[in-house]
């Protein structure tokens, strides 16, 4: 028998609902926690057991302006109804329907006024506070590898205890300035510890080389390559990175979501271990440990901020996925659907394969540009 599947939406109920009918004869509108408890207990049935869900028509859904969850239920009266209901969000969609012009006029506009400013502000010498925030830095040691140390440090402060004053920032002075906060804060703290890691990466001890082994570079290329894939997430929202859209917390489940909870922790650690690899330095271990260290912190911290915002639909989310990559999978927590490659054939993850290249052949012009700051 063929398989069939029914899509329904649950519902958050604000006042701004239309009010129910008073005529007695209308069928009553299912409440929204008995409509979650029949769906909680669908969904952890015995393995033995196939489940079946019924939709609920669609005119006994009220939807609420405020907040939407698009849950897709497989029947299981063909014998396919193992697969997961999403509970989270499907991660890099991009309707090119839904896309408004005017939109990514103003990201363009808004991306061009950031570059300029950070130009001015922070990475030119004659007007910026970029080198006298790194002399000073590297007047606390005359190692390079503690000064890395201190830079990884001072953004991991900034950026991770920003993002865990969101809820109160976005409170007290809104979404979108609270986001360009953020970013006007992390941007150049972020620029200036990737410039030092750049300008400095061969001062440290060599403790070992292997450039003119074999296979090492394609390793490490490739390597590099899958790195990019898993570190920026961001590209999921960028009109809300960039606030032209209101930024939202936002619980991803699919995509590369099902391989690992944390891609931007997976990312940077494999980042790390093969630049480690490929330099082989003092400098290079130093730059690793404060990376990785500050990403196993951003994962439990978002972890924690997710809990707080969403509350049982992120322990279900996080039952059914892994921080180390492919566990879930591996261990039948979670379970594939069987088209799943479908969910990386978006737009959103040929963007990062084709920056990842271009980031590739432009290193020698990042290079060339970090020289001429001389932090």
């Amino acid at each position: 028998m063929a398989s069939s599947s029914s899509t329904f939406v649950l519902s958050t109920l604000f006042s701004s609902c239309p009010p129910q009918s008073l005529n007695p004869n209308k069928p009553k509108t299912p409440s929204l926690s008995s409509t979650r408890q029949t769906l909680k207990a669908s969904t952890f049935l015995k393995a033995n057991q196939q489940p079946t869900f019924h939709p609920i028509p669609r005119n006994q859904i009220h939807l609420s302006r405020k907040f939407r969850t698009f849950i897709t239920v497989r029947d299981g009266s063909d014998g396919d109804g193992d697969e997961q209901p999403v509970v989270g969000e499907d991660s890099a969609e991009f309707v090119l329907s839904k896309q408004k012009l005017s939109s990514w006029i103003y990201f363009t506009a808004i991306l061009g006024t950031v570059l300029f400013i950070l130009n001015v502000a922070w990475l030119d010498n004659s007007t910026g506070l970029g080198k006298p925030f790194v002399d000073a830095v590297s007047e606390l040691s005359d190692s390079p590898e503690v000064v890395m140390l201190i830079l990884i440090l001072i953004f991991a402060i900034f950026h991770s205890g920003l993002a865990s004053l969101r809820d109160a920032g976005e409170k007290l002075i809104g979404e979108r300035a609270f986001r360009v906060l953020f970013a006007g804060t992390s941007l150049p703290l972020a620029v200036t510890t990737v410039v030092f890691f750049i300008n400095h990466r061969y001062d440290g001890l060599q403790l070992w080389d292997v450039k003119n082994v074999f296979g090492v570079h394609e390793l490490v290329w490739l390597s590099n390559f899958v790195s990019f894939l898993f570190l920026y997430p961001s590209t999921f929202n960028l009109l809300e990175v960039a606030a032209v859209d209101k930024p939202k917390m936002h619980l991803w489940e699919t995509g590369i979501m099902r391989i690992t909870r944390h891609p931007q922790l997976a990312g940077q650690v494999i980042w790390c271990l093969a630049h480690t690899i490929w330099i082989g330095n003092s400098v290079a271990v130093a730059a690793s440990l404060g990376l990785i260290g500050h990403h196993l912190f951003g994962a439990w911290n978002g972890d924690r901020r997710l809990a707080v915002r969403y509350g049982e639909a992120f322990e279900v989310v996080k039952k059914r996925t892994s921080i180390i990559p492919f566990a879930a999978i591996l261990d039948g927590r979670q379970k594939l659907p069987k088209d799943y490659y479908k969910e990386f054939i978006r737009l959103p993850y040929l963007s990062i394969t084709a920056l990842t290249l271009g980031a590739y052949f432009a290193h020698p012009l990042m290079q060339a540009a970090s020289f001429r700051l001389h932090w």
